[in-house]
Protein backbone atom coordinates (compact mmCIF):
# COMPACT_ATOMS: atom_id res chain seq x y z
CA UNK A 1 0.00 0.00 0.00
CA UNK A 2 1.51 3.40 -1.01
CA UNK A 3 1.94 5.70 1.99
CA UNK A 4 -0.14 8.87 2.44
CA UNK A 5 3.16 11.23 1.72
CA UNK A 6 3.47 8.71 -1.79
CA UNK A 7 -0.18 9.39 -2.79
CA UNK A 8 0.27 12.89 -2.17
CA UNK A 9 3.26 12.98 -4.26
CA UNK A 10 1.27 11.28 -7.04
CA UNK A 11 -1.68 13.52 -6.85
CA UNK A 12 0.77 16.49 -7.31
CA UNK A 13 2.33 14.70 -10.06
CA UNK A 14 -1.00 14.02 -11.82
CA UNK A 15 -1.98 17.88 -11.53
CA UNK A 16 1.51 19.56 -13.33
CA UNK A 17 0.53 17.15 -15.91
CA UNK A 18 -2.94 18.07 -16.53
CA UNK A 19 -1.70 21.86 -16.38
CA UNK A 20 0.96 21.41 -18.92
CA UNK A 21 0.28 24.18 -21.62
CA UNK A 22 -2.13 22.90 -24.52
CA UNK A 23 1.08 22.49 -27.02
CA UNK A 24 3.05 20.35 -25.61
CA UNK A 25 0.53 18.16 -25.19
CA UNK A 26 1.20 15.62 -27.99
CA UNK A 27 0.36 11.84 -29.25
CA UNK A 28 3.21 9.34 -28.70
CA UNK A 29 2.68 8.07 -32.33
CA UNK A 30 1.43 4.60 -33.23
CA UNK A 31 1.36 2.03 -30.80
CA UNK A 32 2.64 -0.43 -33.85
CA UNK A 33 5.86 1.95 -34.64
CA UNK A 34 7.10 2.59 -30.96
CA UNK A 35 6.72 -1.17 -30.26
CA UNK A 36 8.74 -2.18 -33.03
CA UNK A 37 11.98 -0.37 -32.09
CA UNK A 38 11.30 -1.46 -28.34
CA UNK A 39 11.37 -5.23 -29.07
CA UNK A 40 14.12 -4.69 -31.55
CA UNK A 41 16.19 -3.05 -28.96
CA UNK A 42 14.91 -5.53 -25.72
CA UNK A 43 15.82 -8.29 -27.45
CA UNK A 44 19.72 -7.43 -27.70
CA UNK A 45 19.52 -5.62 -24.77
CA UNK A 46 20.67 -2.13 -25.55
CA UNK A 47 19.23 1.58 -24.91
CA UNK A 48 17.84 4.48 -26.77
CA UNK A 49 17.87 7.94 -25.08
CA UNK A 50 14.29 7.84 -27.25
CA UNK A 51 12.91 5.22 -24.53
CA UNK A 52 15.46 5.76 -21.58
CA UNK A 53 14.26 9.97 -21.44
CA UNK A 54 10.85 9.09 -22.76
CA UNK A 55 11.07 11.64 -25.37
CA UNK A 56 7.46 13.10 -26.38
CA UNK A 57 9.16 13.45 -30.20
CA UNK A 58 9.99 9.19 -30.78
CA UNK A 59 7.07 8.13 -32.62
CA UNK A 60 7.62 11.05 -35.14
CA UNK A 61 11.54 10.19 -35.39
CA UNK A 62 11.16 6.11 -36.07
CA UNK A 63 8.65 6.93 -38.73
CA UNK A 64 11.38 9.24 -40.37
CA UNK A 65 13.57 6.11 -39.86
CA UNK A 66 15.86 8.05 -37.44
CA UNK A 67 17.03 7.03 -33.27
CA UNK A 68 19.25 7.89 -30.64
CA UNK A 69 21.16 5.19 -28.83
CA UNK A 70 22.52 5.11 -25.82
CA UNK A 71 25.33 3.71 -25.21
CA UNK A 72 27.26 2.02 -22.57
CA UNK A 73 24.50 1.00 -20.47
CA UNK A 74 21.62 2.92 -18.89
CA UNK A 75 23.41 4.21 -15.58
CA UNK A 76 24.81 7.71 -15.48
CA UNK A 77 28.15 8.39 -13.14
CA UNK A 78 26.73 12.00 -12.68
CA UNK A 79 23.63 13.36 -11.33
CA UNK A 80 22.38 16.07 -13.65
CA UNK A 81 19.17 17.40 -12.10
CA UNK A 82 16.95 17.80 -15.26
CA UNK A 83 17.10 14.45 -16.76
CA UNK A 84 15.48 11.02 -16.29
CA UNK A 85 18.13 8.94 -17.06
CA UNK A 86 18.88 6.39 -14.22
CA UNK A 87 22.35 7.61 -11.73
CA UNK A 88 23.10 6.93 -8.12
CA UNK A 89 24.62 3.54 -8.55
CA UNK A 90 27.29 1.85 -9.82
CA UNK A 91 27.13 1.86 -13.79
CA UNK A 92 26.77 -1.23 -15.81
CA UNK A 93 29.85 -2.96 -17.43
CA UNK A 94 30.30 -2.78 -20.64
CA UNK A 95 29.13 -5.03 -23.21
CA UNK A 96 31.35 -6.31 -25.98
CA UNK A 97 28.99 -6.97 -28.28
CA UNK A 98 26.81 -3.57 -27.77
CA UNK A 99 28.58 -2.00 -30.80
CA UNK A 100 27.63 -5.06 -33.26
CA UNK A 101 24.15 -5.17 -31.73
CA UNK A 102 23.73 -1.23 -32.30
CA UNK A 103 24.58 -1.56 -36.21
CA UNK A 104 22.01 -4.84 -36.63
CA UNK A 105 19.40 -2.85 -35.32
CA UNK A 106 20.26 -0.11 -37.07
CA UNK A 107 20.06 -2.37 -40.16
CA UNK A 108 16.80 -4.15 -39.08
CA UNK A 109 14.98 -0.68 -38.69
CA UNK A 110 16.54 0.51 -42.29
CA UNK A 111 17.65 3.76 -40.38
CA UNK A 112 19.06 6.41 -42.46
CA UNK A 113 19.88 8.54 -39.71
CA UNK A 114 21.41 7.95 -36.06
CA UNK A 115 22.74 9.28 -33.37
CA UNK A 116 25.06 7.83 -30.88
CA UNK A 117 24.72 9.13 -27.41
CA UNK A 118 25.88 8.12 -23.87
CA UNK A 119 25.48 8.00 -20.34
CA UNK A 120 28.31 10.14 -18.85
CA UNK A 121 31.13 7.19 -18.19
CA UNK A 122 33.81 9.14 -16.11
CA UNK A 123 34.96 5.59 -14.59
CA UNK A 124 36.05 4.71 -17.84
CA UNK A 125 40.13 5.39 -18.92
CA UNK A 126 38.75 7.24 -21.69
CA UNK A 127 35.16 8.10 -20.80
CA UNK A 128 34.04 6.01 -23.44
CA UNK A 129 35.57 8.13 -26.24
CA UNK A 130 36.91 4.42 -28.15
CA UNK A 131 33.32 3.38 -28.00
CA UNK A 132 32.16 5.91 -30.12
CA UNK A 133 34.53 5.52 -32.03
CA UNK A 134 33.95 1.55 -32.63
CA UNK A 135 30.64 1.67 -32.94
CA UNK A 136 30.74 4.09 -35.47
CA UNK A 137 33.13 1.98 -37.32
CA UNK A 138 30.35 -1.49 -36.73
CA UNK A 139 27.58 0.85 -38.22
CA UNK A 140 29.23 1.46 -41.35
CA UNK A 141 30.38 -1.53 -42.00
CA UNK A 142 26.93 -2.94 -42.14
CA UNK A 143 24.75 0.39 -43.29
CA UNK A 144 27.70 1.71 -45.37
CA UNK A 145 24.26 4.80 -46.42
CA UNK A 146 23.27 5.67 -42.86
CA UNK A 147 24.44 9.01 -41.44
CA UNK A 148 26.14 9.10 -38.10
CA UNK A 149 25.47 11.98 -35.81
CA UNK A 150 27.39 11.48 -32.26
CA UNK A 151 26.34 14.19 -29.33
CA UNK A 152 28.89 13.31 -26.48
CA UNK A 153 29.49 13.99 -22.80
CA UNK A 154 32.49 16.37 -22.15
CA UNK A 155 35.14 13.86 -21.66
CA UNK A 156 36.54 15.28 -18.47
CA UNK A 157 37.51 13.01 -15.89
CA UNK A 158 40.61 11.48 -14.00
CA UNK A 159 44.25 13.31 -13.74
CA UNK A 160 44.99 15.77 -16.28
CA UNK A 161 41.80 16.07 -17.19
CA UNK A 162 42.17 19.22 -19.67
CA UNK A 163 44.90 16.83 -21.62
CA UNK A 164 42.82 13.53 -21.85
CA UNK A 165 39.72 15.32 -22.71
CA UNK A 166 41.67 16.45 -25.94
CA UNK A 167 42.66 13.14 -26.46
CA UNK A 168 39.57 11.52 -26.01
CA UNK A 169 37.50 14.07 -28.50
CA UNK A 170 40.04 13.61 -31.31
CA UNK A 171 39.52 9.68 -31.02
CA UNK A 172 35.80 10.63 -31.59
CA UNK A 173 36.65 13.51 -34.32
CA UNK A 174 38.89 10.22 -36.44
CA UNK A 175 35.90 8.29 -36.86
CA UNK A 176 34.30 11.11 -39.13
CA UNK A 177 30.91 11.62 -37.54
CA UNK A 178 28.70 13.34 -39.96
CA UNK A 179 28.06 15.75 -36.78
CA UNK A 180 29.17 16.66 -33.28
CA UNK A 181 26.75 17.14 -30.85
CA UNK A 182 27.48 18.64 -27.37
CA UNK A 183 24.92 20.18 -25.36
CA UNK A 184 25.23 23.07 -22.97
CA UNK A 185 21.97 22.61 -21.91
CA UNK A 186 21.20 26.00 -20.63
CA UNK A 187 22.88 29.43 -19.28
CA UNK A 188 26.00 30.17 -17.85
CA UNK A 189 24.24 31.33 -14.29
CA UNK A 190 22.35 28.33 -13.86
CA UNK A 191 25.06 25.96 -14.78
CA UNK A 192 25.79 24.62 -10.96
CA UNK A 193 22.45 23.71 -10.18
CA UNK A 194 20.77 22.37 -13.52
CA UNK A 195 23.88 20.29 -15.03
CA UNK A 196 26.07 18.59 -12.03
CA UNK A 197 29.25 17.70 -12.66
CA UNK A 198 29.62 20.08 -16.09
CA UNK A 199 30.69 23.25 -16.55
CA UNK A 200 30.00 26.00 -18.87
CA UNK A 201 32.92 26.66 -20.12
CA UNK A 202 34.09 23.31 -20.43
CA UNK A 203 31.56 22.38 -22.87
CA UNK A 204 32.39 25.61 -25.14
CA UNK A 205 35.90 24.45 -25.03
CA UNK A 206 34.92 20.92 -26.43
CA UNK A 207 32.73 22.79 -29.13
CA UNK A 208 36.10 24.55 -29.71
CA UNK A 209 38.72 21.29 -29.57
CA UNK A 210 36.43 19.73 -32.29
CA UNK A 211 36.87 22.72 -34.84
CA UNK A 212 40.49 22.56 -34.79
CA UNK A 213 41.16 18.95 -35.01
CA UNK A 214 38.22 18.78 -37.90
CA UNK A 215 36.77 22.30 -39.15
CA UNK A 216 34.80 20.53 -41.93
CA UNK A 217 32.87 18.56 -39.38
CA UNK A 218 29.47 20.33 -38.38
CA UNK A 219 29.07 21.29 -34.53
CA UNK A 220 26.23 21.60 -32.85
CA UNK A 221 24.49 22.57 -29.27
CA UNK A 222 21.21 22.76 -27.39
CA UNK A 223 19.57 24.56 -24.93
CA UNK A 224 16.65 23.52 -22.86
CA UNK A 225 14.48 26.64 -21.57
CA UNK A 226 12.47 26.60 -18.77
CA UNK A 227 15.01 26.91 -15.76
CA UNK A 228 14.62 30.56 -15.15
CA UNK A 229 17.15 31.75 -17.34
CA UNK A 230 16.01 35.11 -19.50
CA UNK A 231 15.99 36.08 -23.55
CA UNK A 232 19.18 38.19 -22.99
CA UNK A 233 20.79 35.30 -21.55
CA UNK A 234 19.78 32.73 -24.21
CA UNK A 235 21.26 35.36 -26.50
CA UNK A 236 24.73 35.85 -25.12
CA UNK A 237 25.09 31.83 -24.85
CA UNK A 238 24.24 31.44 -28.85
CA UNK A 239 27.00 34.18 -28.90
CA UNK A 240 29.27 32.45 -27.05
CA UNK A 241 28.72 29.01 -28.82
CA UNK A 242 29.14 31.23 -32.23
CA UNK A 243 32.16 32.28 -30.86
CA UNK A 244 33.85 28.85 -30.73
CA UNK A 245 32.63 27.60 -34.08
CA UNK A 246 29.21 26.11 -33.37
CA UNK A 247 27.34 25.52 -36.85
CA UNK A 248 23.96 24.21 -35.54
CA UNK A 249 21.64 24.91 -32.58
CA UNK A 250 18.51 23.39 -31.02
CA UNK A 251 16.36 24.98 -28.32
CA UNK A 252 13.50 23.42 -26.24
CA UNK A 253 10.92 23.46 -23.73
CA UNK A 254 12.34 21.23 -19.94
CA UNK A 255 9.71 19.07 -18.90
CA UNK A 256 10.31 17.97 -15.62
CA UNK A 257 10.01 14.26 -15.73
CA UNK A 258 9.39 13.56 -12.09
CA UNK A 259 8.86 15.62 -8.49
CA UNK A 260 12.50 14.43 -7.94
CA UNK A 261 13.52 17.06 -10.46
CA UNK A 262 14.14 20.72 -10.95
CA UNK A 263 10.29 22.07 -11.46
CA UNK A 264 10.00 24.54 -14.46
CA UNK A 265 10.36 28.16 -13.84
CA UNK A 266 8.44 29.41 -17.21
CA UNK A 267 6.64 27.60 -20.40
CA UNK A 268 8.16 29.65 -23.38
CA UNK A 269 5.41 29.90 -25.95
CA UNK A 270 5.94 28.74 -29.79
CA UNK A 271 5.65 32.03 -30.38
CA UNK A 272 8.65 32.95 -28.16
CA UNK A 273 10.22 29.83 -29.59
CA UNK A 274 9.76 31.18 -33.31
CA UNK A 275 11.60 34.09 -32.04
CA UNK A 276 14.58 32.78 -30.49
CA UNK A 277 14.85 30.74 -33.77
CA UNK A 278 14.68 33.61 -35.90
CA UNK A 279 17.12 35.41 -33.65
CA UNK A 280 19.60 32.46 -33.71
CA UNK A 281 19.63 32.57 -37.59
CA UNK A 282 20.60 35.96 -37.82
CA UNK A 283 23.16 35.57 -35.60
CA UNK A 284 24.61 33.04 -37.80
CA UNK A 285 23.63 29.22 -36.93
CA UNK A 286 23.59 27.83 -40.49
CA UNK A 287 21.09 25.29 -38.85
CA UNK A 288 18.25 25.82 -36.28
CA UNK A 289 15.95 23.86 -34.10
CA UNK A 290 13.49 25.57 -32.08
CA UNK A 291 10.40 25.22 -30.51
CA UNK A 292 8.79 23.48 -27.11
CA UNK A 293 8.98 19.64 -27.63
CA UNK A 294 12.52 20.38 -29.83
CA UNK A 295 15.53 17.73 -28.52
CA UNK A 296 18.93 17.47 -29.54
CA UNK A 297 17.89 14.54 -31.92
CA UNK A 298 15.17 16.18 -33.48
CA UNK A 299 15.15 16.44 -37.26
CA UNK A 300 18.47 15.34 -36.78
CA UNK A 301 18.38 13.60 -40.23
CA UNK A 302 17.71 17.09 -41.92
Amino acid sequence: MPTKLQSEAENQWRREIAALPSWLKRPLGKASEISTVQRIIKQRQIHTICEEGRCPNRGECYRQKTATFLLMGSTCTRACAFCQVDKGHAPMPLDPLEPQKVAESVLLLGLRYVVLTSVARDDLADGGAGYFATTIKAIRQANPETKIEVLTPDFWSGKEAAIAQKERIKTVVEAEPACYNHNIETVRRLQDPVRRGAKYDRSLNLLRIVKELAPQIPTKSGLMLGHGETEAEIISTMADLLAVGCDRLTLGQYLRPSLKHLPVRKYWTPAEFDQLGNIARQMGFTHVRSGPLVRSSYHAGE
